[in-house]
């Protein structure tokens, strides 16, 4: 009987149209997931792949064989997983992306306690400033905001996602401080280059009365990462646009002050994305609701809130 793991060697090596490629997905060497389709083919006495040097291409066997498992194979490693959880602890390898700010503020302090109380799971953090692709990256569940909802992929919200406008205290020395969003065109202004874009990421303010003002910051510093734009408002470079969970452990020190209290950017909610499926693996769901969890009784919903109230 073929095993599972050299099957799904070859669909993802299918689907990428290379091994180095699967590899990165499963958490293998190139090699390994070489030998694991050459098993396969050996076993099934037909070649599947066309290989050289730059490219697998499927041989007409090769392509009956993949429409053949179809879309089976996450089924079956999702009843092996829930079959697992049955019979021990959930366990394996899990894959988790998020920003690095983010990430190193809020998920890693949460961690210990998690794998204290899952040691047969093993975390593997990717800090990316864009949103991954959780189906084609193999990631498990990625933490943020801005993805896309594409067929197959359910999203959990946690907390609000808002931008404030922060400096550090020595910018301010002997200046007015701002009091719309049209003000802050007199300051250094420290912008993001979208990683996904490449293009300058522009922010529109709102208030609580529902009116809506765009930010123009002067160009004076651009940066492509979130924690170097923060790093660089500590450092007295100007004003920057940040979420409000990268500003609050700066703004409770007194490091960084906050600009225009009563104006904030709305970049939709935190999130917890991961593949819906009928029968999610168990690693998978016990993170998401641990971390559901956590944000609950932490009360980040509420800390993260950067709008004020109703006049």
């Amino acid at each position: 009987m073929e095993t599972l793991a050299n099957i799904e060697s070859f669909m993802r090596s299918a689907e990428s149209g290379s091994f180095s490629a699967a590899a990165r997905r499963l958490g293998l060497t190139p090699a390994a997931v070489s030998r694991n389709v050459a098993m396969l083919e050996r076993n099934l006495g037909q070649r599947l792949f066309l290989r050289s040097t730059r490219k697998l291409t499927l041989t007409e066997a090769g392509e009956r064989f993949r429409q053949a498992v179809g879309g089976h194979l996450e089924g079956l490693q999702a009843a092996i997983a829930a079959q697992t959880t049955q019979q021990g602890e959930p366990a394996g390898v899990l894959k988790i992306s998020m920003s690095l700010v983010f990430g190193t503020d809020y998920l890693l302090p949460l961690l210990p306690a998690f794998v204290a109380r899952y040691p047969a799971i093993r975390p593997e953090c990717h800090f990316e400033n864009r949103a991954s692709d959780l189906i084609a990256e193999g990631i498990d569940v990625a933490i943020g905001g801005g993805f896309t909802l594409t067929p197959g992929l359910v999203a959990r919200s946690l907390a609000p996602a808002h931008c404030i406008a922060v400096t550090s205290p020595t910018v301010l020395a002997g200046r007015a401080l701002p009091a719309t969003p049209d003000d802050l065109a007199a300051f250094n202004g420290i912008l993001l280059r979208s990683a996904n874009t490449g293009r300058l990421r522009r922010w529109v303010l709102r208030n609580a009365a529902g009116e809506e003002q765009a930010a123009m910051l002067r160009e004076s510093l651009v940066v492509n990462d979130p924690l170097a734009m923060r790093q660089a408002a500590l450092q007295g470079l100007g004003v920057a646009l940040i979420t409000l969970p990268d500003a609050l452990p700066w703004l409770a020190s007194g490091a960084l002050v906050r600009l225009l209290p009563d104006w904030y950017a709305d970049l939709g909610p935190i999130s917890l994305y991961y593949a819906g499926r009928t029968l999610l693996p168990a690693k998978t769901r016990v993170f998401v609701d641990y971390l559901a969890e956590a944000f609950r009784q932490r009360d980040y919903a509420t800390l993260f809130n950067a709008r004020p109230p109703a006049p």
